[in-house]
Order: structure tokens, then sequence, then C-alpha cells
């Protein structure tokens, strides 16, 4: 069994990838099943809603909160940050998700790279006794990163159609407050704009927000405008407005090294180039 663990909010890009990986790994009889152990701001449904609206069905396996792993069983956490983010806000778990992560992080644990926290990882990885680490790097954008070269890909085969039902011409992501603050400095010049984010204190209520998750999303806008401003490593939104065939502006500083620039000259991944690319997941499972 490959249990793929998920921490981060029902919004984000990691739970995609983890979704999506884990289908592909069924869908290849390896075995696997998508561990959840929600954000203390969201609800099993939350994140329930948001995998159902994105992708076909019949889903894939998911646990919330509690599972007891075997002595064979391997964990796959797309991000280092699904590691780090449970150990340092450990205040915000019960003890039974806790339990859980001790258990599954000191299984055979493939990580693939990230440096979101890099002093605390290592300290993460000792919390929780991981032991055997095994490691995937995306190396064009980590260039100092450690492990074999592996990409974030969207598995576009399991996307439900995307309706066309345009109601925005730009389309801003702003589902954190550093986010969010940076549209703040130039949402004004885009009139007809919708900003994609979660219902927090932060938000302007006077603009046009709209909270995750949100209906057919990618069939209502023309141009993502991007504005990130610090370090950004698997854009998803650019993977899916190239996929479409969807406007970008490329509204940030320009010198910023990340998945921005690497993922603006990739191409889309075909089923061909997503199991190429995943092929190397596969081959250390088989590995290991």
């Amino acid at each position: 069994m490959i249990n793929i663990v998920c921490t981060s909010k029902p919004g984000d890009g990691l739970l995609r990838y983890s979704y999506e990986h884990c289908s592909y790994l069924n869908s290849i009889n390896i075995q696997s099943q998508l561990i959840i152990i929600p954000h203390r701001k969201f609800t099993k449904q939350d994140y329930i809603e948001s995998i159902a609206e994105q992708y076909i069905t019949p889903y894939e396996p998911i646990i919330f909160n509690n599972y007891i792993p075997k002595k064979n069983e391997i964990t796959l956490i797309m991000g280092r940050s699904m590691l780090t983010l449970p150990y340092l806000s450990k205040k915000d778990y019960s003890e039974d998700q806790l339990f859980t992560l001790h258990l599954l992080f000191r299984q055979k644990l493939i990580s693939v790279y990230s440096e979101n926290h890099p002093k605390d990882y290592d300290l993460a990885l000792k919390y929780f006794a991981s032991k055997r680490v095994y490691n995937l790097c995306d190396k064009e954008i980590y260039v100092n990163g450690v492990g074999t070269q592996f990409e974030k890909m969207i598995n576009f085969s399991i996307y439900k159609p995307i309706k066309n039902n345009i109601k925005y011409k730009y389309l801003f992501l702003g589902t954190n407050e550093v986010y969010y603050k940076e549209i703040m400095k130039v949402i004004d010049k885009y009139p007809s704009h919708v900003i994609i984010a979660y219902d927090e204190n932060y938000i302007d209520k006077n603009k046009n927000n709209i909270f995750v998750p949100v209906k057919n999303l990618l069939g209502l806008f023309e141009t993502y405008v991007y504005t990130k401003s610090y370090f950004d490593p698997a854009p998803r939104i650019i993977q899916e407005c190239k996929w479409l065939g969807k406007n970008i502006i490329y509204l940030r500083d320009k010198n910023i090294k990340d998945g921005g620039p690497v993922y603006m000259k990739r191409p889309v991944p075909t089923k061909q180039i997503y199991k190429d690319n995943i092929n190397i997941l596969v081959d250390l499972i088989k590995k290991i």
C-alpha cells in the first residue's frame, strides 16, 4: 500500500497533486490511498467537495485522520511541507491525528523536495522518527536540491470536462494573505476581475472574491494574472491555462527564479509525458 499524506488546505495544489498521483498509481495496480489530515479551519466535507468538483468518478480511496499502516507500507508526500506543517503546528492537531502521522512518517518515506521550511524539515524528521527517506526533486527549480529528478505534473486525464461559461476577464489567486496583499497593489487596473480565496479576515469584502471550492473555476475566466511575490515551486494554474489555451499575464518580478518561469516554458503534460515522469516514482516504489 502507498499512503499519500496530505496536510494542506482543500484548495491547495498539493491536495490535487496528491490525489492525481494516487489515481494514476491505482490505475496501474499499485494499491494506493490518500490520507488527509484536515487543516484546523476546514472539515472533511470541504476536502470531499473540492475533489468532487474537479475530478471524474469513481473517486480514489480517501481516509481521514485515523489510520494504522502495516509494516511493509510506503508513505509518499508530494512536498516536504506535508511533514513540516504538522510539526510546526502540533497544537492544532488532535492526539489521534498526531499518532496517525507518527505511524505514517516513520514508515519508508518518499519525499518530494521543497524548501518551504529548510531548517524545520530536519527537525520534523526527528520528531516523527523518520528513518528511511527516499528523495525526489525537480532540479530545474531547486538547483541545490537532493534526490532523483522528478517534476510535479497534472494528470489532466481525470479532470472533469471544463464548461466554457466566461463571467470574468481576469482571475487572480489570493489564497493566502501574502498573495492577497500583492493583488491589492494592482487589482484596480483590471476591471471585470475575480479573486479566488479563502474566507479570511484579510479579505477585502469590497472586491469580487469567490471562495474555495469553486464550481467549474477554469471555465469562468479569460486570463490568469500571475502575481505571486515569493517562491512558487509548481504553479498549477499556469499549467491549466496552457492546457486550455487561456491567456496568462506574468505580473511579477521576472528575476525570481522558481517554478514560475520554468512552468511557463514547459510543454503541457500529455498522457505520455505524465507517464514517463511518474514512472520515475513507480520505479522507486518497486525498488523499495
